[in-house]
């Protein structure tokens, strides 16, 4: 035992400093959208079918990329959609503010369904 400080390259914590904002990215996203539309896809088929089918587009398109479903890429993913939508003048909700009924759900915005699917996609990945 010492008392040396191990050497932390600048490259590892770089990696180690964008891992924990792709996963505050994708904690928040689940406090804006995911719980909430998580929770009511699981009490709606119709809305978990919604929802898969946005999970299929976006483990497709990491796949067309090269990328994995892991924290890093489903965080690039989501803000790129979260700008997209800021871009057309569509917002996120507040975390807690989200539709809470499934029949709300199954209205919402492409967006907030697509966000709910990296959330769903996130957790399935053992990411959140």
């Amino acid at each position: 035992m010492n008392n040396e400080i191990p050497a932390v390259t600048a490259q590892g914590l770089d990696a180690e400093l964008l891992l924990n904002a792709d996963l505050l990215f994708l904690d928040e996203i689940m406090a804006r959208v995911g719980v909430d539309g998580i929770t009511a896809a699981y009490a709606n088929a119709g809305l978990l079918a919604a929802v898969d089918q946005h999970a299929a587009a976006v483990r497709e398109s990491l796949r067309g990329a090269g990328r994995a479903v892991d924290a890093p890429s489903l965080a690039a993913y989501g803000r790129s959609i979260a700008a997209a939508a800021r871009r057309a003048g569509r917002f996120l909700p507040d975390p807690g503010g989200a539709h809470v009924a499934a029949m709300d759900w199954l209205t919402a915005e492409w967006h907030l369904l697509r966000l709910v699917a990296v959330c769903m996609l996130a957790e399935d990945a053992a990411v959140l």
